[in-house]
């Protein structure tokens, strides 16, 4: 998908907002109009702001960064899941647990419970265990696997996180500002447009509108992902060329000629005859 338009955003619903009366004033700018009761987005503000918001993720992902996907509410889990799959970034779509960021220590005890009771599984020894006990820990597994495998691989803070509906996700915003991550948010008339640094006005509630910003995210991080791998894959050809060119290369040893002597002046013979001293001519 190209640069989103103000069309592509009017037939996915984008624009539509929730009842004037359930608005939060801090949403003003981003305002329309209010028509029917509902107050209407204003779909120029979207497009800049999502181009901003883009260009800031994809910039982030070509330094290999990390960026956290997280939607929880039903209309946004499988678009979520399926956006942060696609350009190999970490999510939540089930259920922000609390701690998750300022408590990370504690879930990858978690996740490595989880990674022990798979290899269990795999490996048999699970079985080894009485059924109650199998039954226990299989939930046990089930559980932690719902809510924490999208991020398995997160070893460290997000570089910044990506939330759809942050009046929903109030936790996973107190933790991200609480460590200074840096928040791209799709916000809705009901939101507060200041708890994010990068906000993407919007619908939040209709899976068209959700997925078309999503898709537009998702695409842009997609070719930065793929411009690093080819960028990481170049240099490394380029490393393992010049370590080849080394070894093959034999060093060239300077020769130094040997010091040129100085000629020896053969040896009087002692027995050769002496010549005799020729006279002077007498006057």
């Amino acid at each position: 998908m190209s640069q989103l338009g103000v069309k592509e955003l009017l037939e996915a619903g984008v624009h539509f907002g929730h009842q004037t009366r359930r608005w939060n004033p801090q949403m003003k700018p981003y305002i329309f109009e209010a028509r029917n009761g509902i107050h209407v987005i204003n779909l120029n503000q979207t497009t800049t702001l999502l181009q901003e918001a883009t260009d800031f993720l994809s910039k982030i992902v070509a330094k290999g960064g990390k960026v956290l996907f997280v939607g929880t509410k039903k209309q946004a889990q499988a678009a979520t899941k399926e956006a942060a799959t696609a350009c190999g970034q970490p999510y939540v779509t089930e259920r922000w647990l609390g701690g998750m960021m300022t408590n990370l220590k504690t879930i990858k005890k978690s996740l490595k419970r989880l990674q022990e009771i798979e290899k269990m599984e795999e490996d048999g020894t699970l079985s080894d265990y009485g059924k109650k006990e199998q039954s226990m820990l299989r939930r046990e597994a089930s559980r932690m696997h719902r809510n924490l495998d999208g991020i398995r691989h997160l070893d460290k803070y997000p570089d910044a996180i990506f939330i759809i509906d942050l009046k929903r996700e109030h936790n996973a915003v107190a933790e991200a500002r609480k460590l200074n991550i840096p928040i791209v948010a799709m916000v809705d008339t009901n939101c507060d447009p200041t708890l994010s640094t990068h906000p993407i006005p919007g619908n939040d509630d209709s899976i068209r509108s959700i997925r078309v910003i999503l898709t537009a995210i998702q695409e842009k991080l997609q070719l930065s992902r793929s411009e690093r791998q080819a960028s990481t894959a170049e240099s490394a050809e380029k490393a393992a060329a010049t370590e080849t060119a080394e070894v093959e290369t034999p060093a060239v040893v300077p020769v130094t000629p040997p010091p040129s002597e100085a000629p020896t002046a053969e040896p009087e013979d002692p027995e050769a005859p002496v010549a005799a001293p020729v006279a002077a001519p007498v006057a």
